[in-house]
C-alpha cells in the first residue's frame, strides 16, 4: 500500500541513518563527496532540501562549523533528530514541503539535496528549481546527488506504475505519497536549465546515484 511521504519516513526513523548508509550503493562515499562541494566559507548560507536527518550535514559541519543551515523536510520527526545531533551549529528547521516554503530572492550561498527529489515528476520539479534558482546568490550552486533512472524506458515505467498503484487504491488525491519516480540524469539536467540554471555538470557517479553541480 502507497503510504504518504511524511509518514512513510516518521513510520522508518528507527534504523533510517543506517539503512541509507548501508543498502544505498557508494551511500558512505556519495554523503562524504556531496559536503566537499558545498562552501567552505564562513558562516555561509546554504539551503538543504529534503534534509531528513542530516547525514549530509555531518559531513559538512565537519568541514565548516559555521554554517547556517535552513533545512526543509515533511517529516517532523526527522528533523527532531537532525537537532538532536547538531545542538550547538545554526540550524533554520522548517516542517513542510519544499514545494510550498517560499525560499527568498539571492539569500543562499549554495543549496543542497541528497536522496530525495527522485518522487516528482519533471513539470513539479521545473517550478521548484525556479525557486530555488532565484533564491540563490549571482554565481552560486545547487548540488544535487540523487537517483535517476537508466533508461528514458523505465522512467515511463516507474511513472506509470505509481498512477496504477493509486487507481488500484482509490487515491485521487494531490498528495505525496512514497513511490520512486527518478527521471533519466539527462532529462533532471534539462529541467534545471530550462528553470534557469546555466551549467548543469555531472560531477561523479556511484551505480544509478549521480552528482550534479547546477550553477546559477
Amino acid at each position: 500500500m502507497l503510504e504518504k511521504m511524511a509518514a512513510f519516513f516518521e513510520n522508518r526513523l528507527t534504523g533510517y541513518d543506517e539503512h541509507m548508509l548501508t543498502v544505498i550503493e557508494g551511500a558512505v562515499e556519495f554523503y562524504k563527496f556531496t559536503a566537499a562541494q558545498l562552501p567552505s566559507t564562513e558562516r555561509c548560507a546554504i539551503l538543504d532540501l529534503g534534509c531528513g536527518t542530516g547525514l549530509e550535514l555531518e559531513e559538512y559541519f565537519a568541514l565548516n562549523p559555521s554554517a547556517n543551515i535552513t533545512g526543509i523536510d515533511l517529516s517532523d520527526g526527522m528533523l527532531s533528530a537532525l537537532e538532536n545531533k547538531f545542538p550547538y551549529q545554526k540550524l533554520d528547521l522548517i516542517c513542510g514541503s519544499y514545494f510550498d516554503v517560499p525560499f527568498g530572492k539571492n539569500r543562499f550561498d549554495a543549496a543542497v539535496s541528497v536522496e530525495s527529489l527522485h518522487h516528482f515528476p519533471a513539470e513539479q520539479k521545473r517550478s521548484l528549481y525556479k525557486k530555488l534558482c532565484d533564491s540563490l546568490k549571482a554565481g552560486s550552486y545547487f548540488i544535487l546527488t540523487d537517483y535517476f533512472a537508466e533508461s528514458e524506458s523505465l522512467e515511463r515505467e516507474y511513472f506509470e506504475n505509481l498512477r496504477q498503484l493509486k487507481s488500484e487504491q482509490g487515491i485521487f488525491d494531490h498528495e505525496f505519497y512514497h513511490f520512486d519516480t527518478p527521471l533519466t540524469v539527462e532529462h533532471e539536467r534539462m529541467v534545471l536549465k530550462s528553470a534557469g540554471f546555466s551549467q548543469c555538470e555531472i560531477l561523479k557517479k556511484w551505480g544509478t546515484t549521480h552528482t550534479i553541480k547546477a550553477i546559477k
